[in-house]
C-alpha cells in the first residue's frame, strides 16, 4: 500500500458515517497501541489465574472507541457497535454485583 492510498484509507474511515474524518480516524488508529496493551494485560491475568473482568473491558473499550465517537457525532452506526457497548455495560454490572456480594460475606475486621 503505498501513501496515496493509506492517506485514501484513512479520510474514508469516517466519510460513510457522516463524521469529521480525521477524528474518527485518529481515534481508529490511535486505539489500535491500547487495544494491543489490553489485550496483553488480558493475556497475563489469564495466565496467572486473575481476574479478566477489567482487561475485556477494557480491550473492548478500546476496540470500539472509534464507533463510540460515530454514537455521539455520527449516523449509520452499526448495529453489532449498541451489542459491543451493551454487552460491555452487563459485564461491569455483573462483576460489581459479584465484588459487592463477596464484600457482603466477608466478616468485619476491627481497626486498631
Amino acid at each position: 500500500m503505498n501513501y496515496s492510498e493509506l492517506k485514501d484509507w484513512f479520510f474514508a474511515l469516517g466519510a460513510q458515517y457522516h463524521v469529521n474524518p480525521l477524528v474518527f480516524g485518529v481515534i481508529y488508529v490511535g486505539a489500535i497501541p491500547f487495544f494491543m496493551a489490553s489485550i496483553t494485560w488480558l493475556v497475563r491475568n489469564y495466565r496467572r489465574n486473575r481476574s479478566i473482568t477489567f482487561p475485556v473491558m477494557s480491550a473492548g473499550f478500546f476496540f470500539i472507541s472509534a464507533y463510540l465517537y460515530l454514537m455521539v457525532a455520527g449516523r449509520n452506526v452499526p448495529l453489532w457497535v449498541y451489542g459491543v457497548v451493551v454487552a460491555l455495560v452487563v459485564l461491569g454490572a455483573i462483576s460489581t454485583i459479584k465484588k459487592i456480594r463477596k464484600r457482603i460475606k466477608e466478616p468485619l475486621h476491627r481497626v486498631r
